[in-house]
């Protein structure tokens, strides 16, 4: 079975351009937002637009479709008025995935003001709720984050919790983050020891996509900073491991490296395919 390996594509000039960008780097996945991630608003789709992505997406092989999430969201604000809008914005974030096709959505699940513990039980709560509003093909994936002050889901045991007590079909898995789960204290390269602990906690079968990035920071630096593949703290080799172990062979790649030029995309995706054939 071929690897699926992808990056997050831009949808400058519409969500269909993103998959044309997809196609000319020869992706076979692919992430992607569906609206402007900075903002609360998220306008409708021109069915146009919808229909040309998901002919796109047969046309190119693309599968599985990633959508990731606003910033914005955060489901365990302690503001009312947030968490509202945050409620309100991820079900539309659901609404947008399934009128594409996309196979997934991919949620950082917030960030505490107060106890980390407490904030999860309010995430649980609030995954409940969306859950709630409707129903949806698409999935939803926890993704693991860097550590820094505020996160609630940057350790397996954490993501573990929360989709154990939320427990609705809506939460599919999670989505792995290499930077991230390094930057939170995880030796990537010692594939061996991160598999067993997702094994432990989750089973890696919950595991639905990799984010593959390298790290600007060193092992435990808590600080979320995207390095191009091969050339950060990670490393070449210690990412090499990581994809090559057989828990996480069969995962989807998408890479979330810098993009300085327009050709960074390229050259990252080739060091992946370069990794992979040695």
């Amino acid at each position: 079975m071929q690897r699926r390996i992808g990056v997050h594509t831009s949808i400058a000039g519409g969500v269909s351009i993103a998959l044309e960008r997809a196609g000319e780097l020869g992706c076979s996945t692919v992430q992607i937002f569906s609206h402007n991630p900075r903002q609360w608003q998220a306008v409708p789709l021109p069915e146009e637009q919808a229909s040309r992505f998901r002919e796109l997406r047969v046309l190119y092989g693309i599968d599985p479709v990633f959508i990731h999430t606003s910033y914005l969201i955060n489901l365990a604000a302690r503001s009312d008025e947030i968490l509202e809008k945050s409620l309100r914005l991820l079900v539309r974030e659901m609404d947008l995935a399934d009128t594409l096709g996309a196979d997934y959505v991919v949620l950082h699940t917030g960030s505490a003001q107060d106890s980390p513990g407490e904030a999860r039980a309010r995430a649980v709560k609030a995954l409940r709720r969306v859950a709630g509003e409707g129903e949806w093909k698409a999935g939803l994936l926890l993704e693991n984050t860097a550590g820094e002050r505020g996160d609630i889901s940057s350790t397996i045991g954490e993501l573990a919790e929360i989709l154990t007590a939320a427990a609705v079909p809506l939460l599919a898995g999670v989505c792995l983050d290499t930077c991230h789960a390094f930057s939170a204290g995880y030796d990537v390269a010692d594939s061996a020891e991160l598999a067993a602990e997702i094994e432990r906690n989750l089973g890696t079968a919950k595991v639905k996509l990799i984010h593959l990035n390298d790290s600007k920071r060193s092992l435990g630096a808590r600080v979320d900073r995207h390095e191009h593949i091969g050339e950060g703290a990670i490393g070449g080799e210690g990412l090499k491991k990581f994809v090559s172990h057989p828990a996480f062979r069969a995962i989807p790649l998408v890479l979330e490296t810098p993009k300085k030029s327009e050709d960074d995309d390229r050259r990252n995706l080739e060091t992946v395919r370069r990794l992979l054939r040695q």
